[in-house]
């Protein structure tokens, strides 16, 4: 039993289900990211947490406790929302000590407590401005910091970082990282920016369709992705998915593919997994950081395998130039150091690190190797 329990948990508006048969077991001090598109029902899991929806079936329970039927008020459960949704006529010192009143803790300890937490996030001179002085970044300080000084026992955020600008947004996504590290709290945390899933999660639900597709830390999620929704949606840029055969080279199985002359070339598998499935159709998924210029490639790997195909397009990034080639009619990206001198139009030698690579079945879009 975990710290907070979802157990076969779904959620209908009427003959509509938006959340399918959910299990996730959460432990204490975890940092759990719901990540999806819109509509794939990781906002409406959450909200069945807080307590603002009910669970049509199913169980949440938080310390072994159901919270079917419990008031959200009464969940000791703290939101921090897209909107802030702080009151504008009260000072941030208001804003903060708000929720705490409700709840009837003394004055002497309200104002403890919001000197903590004013200190933690560097917002002590901001106590007795308003919401309509502040900036994004501080509204949103403020909005966690009325959730910090509840000490509850789990923090829910709803997209908090959606409506800043892009450098602020990293700024932040670091503070509320060191805020877990330092603070060890339980958090459930939803997005649909894969970077910040990827960044802050301790684990990562991917949402698609009401169902969670897959559930692990980042790293399982990032280099074992159990389908091809989830190898696309995570990743920036996203796993390169493109149709190939399995054939046999030397013995060995290969993903044969076509290359935009026309051409075909035998891609060898970094293992013999697949020498059972020769001839089968499969979608290849290979990173863009593990197709690389040659002399960029992991030198630690035994499965490089090297492919001279046209380059389409070139897209400088700084630190990386990003190289496009088109592999069995898609368009394929590589990461190229950034002094690589590639040009559109070169015919130029792609290195294929064949041990990041994974497969997929193309009718069930399902891993298989």
């Amino acid at each position: 039993m975990g710290f907070l329990d979802i157990k076969q948990a779904t959620k209908s508006y009427g003959a509509v289900q938006v959340l399918q048969e959910t299990n996730i077991s959460i432990e204490e001090g975890e940092f759990l990211v719901l990540v999806g598109p819109s509509g794939c029902g990781k906002s409406t899991l959450l909200n069945m947490i807080a307590g603002l929806e009910g669970v049509t079936t199913g169980d949440i329970s938080v310390r072994g406790r159901s919270m079917n039927g419990v008031k959200p008020a009464d969940r000791n459960i703290a939101m921090v929302f897209q909107s802030y949704a702080l009151y504008p006529n009260m000072t941030v010192r208001g804003n903060i000590s708000f929720g705490m009143e409700m709840h009837g803790i003394a004055k002497p300890e309200r104002a403890k407590r919001i000197d903590q937490v004013a200190d933690l996030l560097q917002i002590t001179h901001l106590l007795d401005r308003k919401p309509g002085q502040l900036s994004g970044g501080q509204r949103q300080r403020v909005a966690m910091g009325r959730a910090l000084v509840r000490e509850p026992d789990i923090f829910l955020f709803d997209e908090p970082l959606s409506n800043l600008d892009a450098k602020l947004r990293v700024d932040m996504r670091t503070e509320i990282k060191k805020l877990h590290q330092k603070l060890g709290t339980t958090i459930v945390y939803v997005t649909h920016d894969q970077i910040e899933a990827l960044t802050l999660s301790t684990r990562i639900a991917v949402m698609y369709g009401g169902f969670v597709q897959q559930l692990g830390t980042p790293k399982e999620i990032y280099d074992n992705p159990a389908n091809m929704f989830v190898a696309g949606f995570m990743g920036s840029p996203s796993m390169n998915l493109f149709p190939a055969k399995v054939v046999s080279l030397n013995g060995k199985p290969a993903a044969e593919v076509a290359l935009a002359d026309s051409t075909k070339a035998a891609i060898p598998f970094a293992s013999d997994q697949l020498s059972s499935s020769l001839g089968r159709d499969i979608i290849l998924g290979i990173r863009p950081e593990a197709i690389t210029d040659l002399d960029g490639a992991d030198r630690n790997s035994r499965a490089i395998h090297v492919v001279e195909t046209p380059v389409e397009v070139t897209e400088p990034a700084g630190s990386d130039t990003f190289v496009v080639s088109q592999i069995s009619g898609k368009d394929v990206t590589a990461r190229f150091r950034a002094d690589v001198a590639v040009n559109a139009g070169d015919v130029y030698p792609f290195a294929f690190n064949m041990e990041k690579a994974v497969v997929f079945d193309p009718q069930s879009e399902n891993r298989i190797a």
